[in-house]
């Protein structure tokens, strides 16, 4: 497997489809990088020269992309601002609830969690 900054992508696909494996750069990202790198898409990643991988590398970085643990932590401070200061999307965030003005009567499961029903405890 080839390793750009330290992230293993996959030899048996195109440089096109493996960029993505890295944590903050989507398709259209990877198309941009190659471009600027002047590396062929439709090449596998098992049969980039170290040269190439190195344009590569050298290319995410000179256009400031921000990947993996730099992007986490980054992600992870605005959530933690966000509930530090209470506002309502930080609010909405703390409970687990959907954040960006979805309903709740129905649906929101992936946010809530899984169904509990509370019963009425009848008479003995």
């Amino acid at each position: 497997m080839a390793r750009i900054f330290g992230i293993e992508i996959p030899n048996e696909k195109r440089i096109e489809a493996s960029l993505p494996y890295i944590y903050g750069i989507g398709p259209t990202t990877a198309k941009r990088i190659l471009e600027h790198a002047g590396v062929d898409a439709d090449i596998r990643t098992g049969q980039l020269t170290e040269e190439q991988l190195v344009k590569i590398a050298t290319v995410i970085t000179s256009e400031g992309i921000i990947i993996e643990g730099d992007l986490r932590r980054e992600r992870q401070a605005a959530l933690k601002r966000l509930t530090s200061i209470n506002c309502h999307r930080g609010q909405r965030h703390k409970r687990g609830l959907p954040v960006r003005g979805q309903r709740t009567k129905t649906n929101a499961r992936t946010r809530k969690g899984k169904k509990r029903t509370v019963g009425v405890v009848g008479k003995k």
